[in-house]
C-alpha cells in the first residue's frame, strides 16, 4: 500500500464500532449535564407553573429537546448548558401555561398550587439568606399573587427576584428586548408588592402558630381560633370538586372562617394524624387518615406573625396523591 493510500485510508471515517462508542459516549455525557441541573430546572419551572405534575412534564420535554440536540451534533459544545437548559424549559413552561389556564376554567372551586413538601421541620435549615429567600419565593401565599400575573411577567419575576437573573440574561431567555424585560419586572413587582408586602416570619414562629391552629381547629375551640385569626382572614380550600366539604370559593372575615373550620372539625375523620412539615417553605400541616393523606394545610400570618391571615387547605386528593408519611413525606 502506498504511502498516499495509508494516508487516505487513516484518515477516513470512523469505524462503526468507534462510532457507537462516540453515541454512548455523547447520551452519557449528556445525561450528566441534564441531571446536574435537574433541580434547577425542577424549581423555575415549578414556580411557573404550581404544579408537579405539568413540571415533570416540561422537565420530559426539556430532556427530550437538550438529548436531541446532543444526538444531532454530538461534538457541537455548547458554550454554557445551563443557560441552554434553561431557556429551553422557561420556554416549554410557557408553551404549556397556556394548557394549564384553559384547564382551570372549569375546576372546580379555589384552585391552588400542588403542595411541596420541601423539608421535614426537623430537618437542619439551609444557609439563612438562602432560606430567607426560598420561603418568600415559593410559598403557598406568594405561589397564589403568582397566580395573577400575567405567563411573561411571572418569568420575569420568578427569575429575576427568586433566582437572581439579569435582565440581559432573562431578555435572552425569552427573547425579549432588555427594556421590554425591564417594564415586565417593574410592573410584576409593582403587583406582587401591592398583594403581598415583603416581610419575615421566623420559622419558629410559623411553627408554633401552625401547631396552635391546628389543636385549635381539631379541638373545636372557637374562642382560641378567634384570638389568633386576624379580622380580615380569608381561607381558601382546594377539594377540585372531588371533596364534598371542600368551599367552592374562598371564605373571608374571621367569623365566617371560624364557623366553617367548626363545621370541618365536627366532619373530619376519628383517626386524624398529624405531622409538621415545610411545605412549599413554610412550616406547614400535613394531615393524614389511615395513612392516606387528607389536607396539607399552611398558615399565611401577619405582618407581626402574631395572627393567621391566609389559610390554604388543599384537600383535592389528585393533588395529594405524592405525599406520604414517611419521614421525608415524599414519593
Amino acid at each position: 500500500m502506498s504511502d498516499s493510500a495509508e494516508e487516505e485510508f487513516t484518515e477516513g471515517p470512523a469505524t462503526p464500532g468507534a462510532a457507537a462508542a462516540d453515541a454512548v459516549e455523547a447520551v452519557e455525557a449528556s445525561t450528566e449535564v441534564f441531571v446536574g441541573h435537574r433541580e434547577l430546572l425542577f424549581s423555575i419551572v415549578y414556580n411557573l407553573l404550581g404544579s408537579v405534575a405539568d413540571t415533570e412534564d416540561v422537565l420530559q420535554e426539556t430532556w427530550l429537546s437538550w438529548s436531541g440536540k446532543k444526538s444531532r451534533s454530538p461534538r457541537q459544545e455548547i458554550e454554557n448548558p445551563r443557560a441552554y437548559l434553561v431557556r429551553i424549559a422557561v420556554n416549554h413552561a410557557l408553551a404549556r401555561k397556556d394548557a394549564i389556564t384553559r384547564r382551570r376554567e372549569t375546576y372546580v372551586g379555589p384552585w391552588l398550587p400542588e403542595p411541596l413538601i420541601t423539608k421535614t421541620a426537623e430537618a437542619p435549615a439551609p444557609d439563612v439568606a438562602e432560606q430567607a429567600l426560598r420561603t418568600e419565593s415559593v410559598s403557598m401565599a406568594m405561589m397564589v399573587v403568582l397566580e395573577t400575573l400575567t405567563p411573561l411577567e411571572r418569568a420575569v419575576f420568578v427569575l429575576h427576584e427568586v433566582f437572581g437573573y439579569a435582565h440581559t440574561e432573562i431578555a435572552g431567555i425569552l427573547e425579549r428586548s432588555p427594556s421590554a424585560v425591564r417594564q415586565l419586572a417593574h410592573r410584576a413587582r409593582a403587583h406582587v408588592q401591592a398583594r403581598r408586602p415583603r416581610y419575615e416570619t421566623t420559622p419558629q414562629v410559623q411553627q408554633e402558630v401552625t401547631e396552635r391552629f391546628v389543636a385549635a381547629a381539631l379541638g373545636g375551640d372557637l374562642d382560641a381560633l378567634m384570638e389568633m385569626l386576624a379580622p380580615e382572614v380569608t381561607m381558601w380550600t382546594d377539594g377540585g370538586g372531588k371533596v364534598r366539604t371542600a368551599g367552592l370559593r374562598p371564605v373571608s372575615g374571621r367569623d365566617k372562617v371560624c364557623r366553617m373550620l367548626a363545621g370541618y372539625a365536627e366532619r373530619a375523620p376519628k383517626d386524624i394524624d398529624v405531622h409538621y412539615r415545610h411545605v412549599n417553605g413554610d412550616a406547614s400541616a400535613v394531615v393524614f387518615s389511615e395513612e392516606s393523606p387528607y389536607a396539607v394545610i399552611v398558615m399565611d400570618l401577619t405582618p407581626g406573625g402574631d395572627q393567621v391571615r391566609g389559610i390554604y387547605a388543599v384537600t383535592n386528593p389528585d393533588k395529594l396523591a405524592r405525599v406520604r408519611s414517611g419521614p421525608d413525606g415524599e414519593e
